[in-house]
């Protein structure tokens, strides 16, 4: 949520902005404004909803100044303190519009600010916290700092989280930034700079970045640029290459991202396993636990914490490693994690799984695990990401960005690498070499499986043209596709916005029974597994009350045809693999019913791609 571009070189700073926003708008937001410096003026713009309208700002309003400025701020935001207004939109400024920022985050104390500051004569023109430190930073500039010792000085005065950059009219081509728990990324280019709150937005510019730690701030201007920490010290970088092409962050002539992103499943799959199975073996190799080894030999149980999506993977990713490795596990949403007290000790592990590793929820469980001394594990994949850089191993999905703010080819990513972890964990335990060998051979077959899945797209489009009118859908599956139907009923949700809910088979008769008419389709995954009879007894208590069912179903399966009204058939794979598979139909089926619905499928309404607040 929320996204920040700044740039400073030779080149006009406008389009560089404006592009970086668009490549920024999967993250979610409703409104969107750009600040030029251009030698001691500053011009700002702003505008409510999409790009578009500050575009049309833009067109309707540009002045020679704005034009041709070489350094910029820009900013898409996601409202939280006070409503989609243009006086809420970033770039925020002081009383003397001398000074313009843009800020991402929380400041969690800023009515104790604003009550200090309004006393002391500034004026607020907007409801948001971040006003607050644009009067904060004013008010140290006013006192005789200079601008990177004025936001040095506002920031220890913060509570909260923050990603900030910086201009002011009297420090031409410079900006200062930093970055507080909301990841922020310094640009390197050849007699220019960037700052960022991701990857995506300076891609065609330049692979080589810094990523801020937190308390470091990075001053750059046309001429260089350097990083300090809170204290004013300088700070040697580690410079890091982004592994990104434009190819990936472009559609690639499908109709949306989330399109392109169903049908990289396979290439994502390849991606997560490439390198990393030992077939004769019967195991793998993950060298980003190596540094965790001898501890994840010991460990007795293991908690893995993540939201939305990220979460139902890891239900999913518990039943592997209970059943293969023999290690208990609980899966909790990070959110309520940190506000437990959940008896845990020296031997408890604690893995964090999540697709951007800037989850804020999912870092602050990272953050409490590591305060109580437990081993903290990530599954993320961006690397350089805070998760990344706060846990003590982990493993990288290599999925490729992933740019529609529903999640698809990340979650198949994150099945598949915990499936990689159940052999890793199995095979220092008790796990066989034939079973770590049956396992590891299923693994490689997941991209041609897959790839067979996909190829009968055209049959998910025809089943959701018949079942389009419908306005509420349940979704049910048990053991290990019981977390694919609640991420099946999610996808639909999020994208098409019609209410959908997954349930475990087996709980039918326990209240859901009770809304089962021909109004209400379910959608059952039926496969040939260990409760194979169980499913089918559920789907028949729903065709006994006439409800509509669509069954995704092993394929040569006959006896479905006599329960479902409509079938897809998948190939057959082990079952604690089967959610990967299991859940591309469902991926499919939401996206047609949003596209016969007309939604905007890569940017659903009040949803973000990275929740970096809590």
């Amino acid at each position: 949520m929320c996204g920040i571009i700044g740039y400073t070189g030779k080149r006009n700073a406008l389009p560089i902005l404006l592009d970086g926003l668009k490549r920024l708008e999967y993250r979610g937001y409703d409104s969107a404004g750009i600040s030029i410096l251009n030698n001691n003026s500053l011009i700002r713009l702003r505008a409510v909803g999409q790009l578009s309208a500050l575009e049309k700002r833009l067109n309707d309003e540009l002045n020679k100044s704005m034009a041709d400025g070489a350094t910029g701020i820009a900013h898409t935001r996601w409202a939280t303190h006070g409503s989609p207004t243009e006086n809420n939109a970033h770039p925020h400024a002081d009383c003397a519009d001398k000074l313009h920022l843009v800020h991402n985050g929380i400041i969690e104390n800023y009515q104790t600010l604003k009550s200090s500051l309004e006393s002391a004569g500034h004026i607020f023109s907007s409801e948001t916290d971040t006003e607050a430190l644009a009067h904060l930073i004013e008010q140290e500039i006013n006192n005789g700092q200079s601008l990177d010792e004025a936001v040095m000085t506002a920031v220890q005065q913060i509570k909260g989280t923050l990603g900030l950059a910086v201009v002011a009219a009297n420090e031409p081509d410079k900006i200062v930034a930093a970055r507080r728990s909301s990841p922020l990324l310094l640009g390197i280019g050849q007699g220019e700079y960037f700052i960022a709150s991701d990857p995506s937005a300076i891609i065609p510019h330049t692979s080589q970045v810094i990523y801020l730690k937190d308390d470091e701030f990075a001053i750059i201007t046309p001429a260089g640029y350097e990083i300090k920490s809170l204290s004013g010290q300088s700070v040697a970088p580690r410079t890091e290459t982004i592994d990104w092409s434009i190819s990936e962050i472009t559609r690639g002539g499908y109709d949306t991202f989330m399109e392109k992103e169903i049908f990289e499943g396979p290439s994502a799959i390849a991606n997560a396993l490439r390198g990393r199975l030992l077939p004769d073996d019967g195991n793998v190799k993950l060298g980003g636990l190596d540094a965790a080894e001898n501890k994840l030999r010991y460990i007795d149980k293991l908690v893995i914490v993540s939201c939305g999506t990220s979460y139902y993977a890891g239900l999913a990713g518990a039943m592997m490693i209970e059943e293969y490795a023999k290690l208990p596990v609980a899966v909790l949403h990070a959110s309520e994690f940190r506000y437990r007290d959940i008896p845990l000790d020296k031997n408890t592990a604690v893995l964090a799984i999540s697709q951007s590793g800037e989850t804020a929820d999912t870092l602050a469980a990272i953050h409490e695990a590591k305060k109580r001394g437990l081993l903290t594990l990530g599954i993320v994949n961006v690397v350089g990401s805070s998760i990344a850089r706060e846990t003590e191993a982990g493993v990288y999905n290599h999925a490729g960005p992933e740019i529609s703010v529903a999640s698809t080819k990340a979650f198949i990513s994150q099945l598949t690498v915990l499936g990689l972890l159940t052999v890793y964990l199995g095979r220092t335990r008790t796990m066989p070499l034939a079973i770590g060998q049956r396992i590891v051979r299923e693994l490689a077959r997941l991209p041609d499986l897959t790839e067979s899945i996909l190829k009968q797209a055209h049959k998910i489009c025809a089943i959701a043209e018949r079942y389009n009118s419908f306005k509420n859908f349940l979704y049910i599956g048990r053991k290990y596709n019981y977390p694919t139907a609640l991420e099946g009923a999610l996808k639909l949700k999020e994208i098409s916005y019609i209410h959908a809910e997954g349930y475990p088979g087996g709980e039918l008769k326990h209240g859901p029974l009770a809304l089962v008419t021909t109004d209400l389709p379910t959608v059952a995954i039926v496969l040939r597994d260990s409760i194979y009879e169980k499913m089918l007894s559920n789907i028949q208590e729903i065709r006994a009350r006439q409800g509509p069912i669509i069954a995704i179903a092993t394929e040569n399966d006959a006896r479905l045809s006599e329960l479902a009204d409509d079938i897809f058939y998948m190939p057959k794979t082990i079952e604690m693999l089967s959610p990967i598979l299991a859940v591309i139909p469902l991926q499919l089926f939401a996206y047609e019913v949003a596209k016969l619905h007309g939604r905007d499928i890569d940017k659903p309404r009040n949803l973000a791609k990275s929740v970096t607040v809590e």
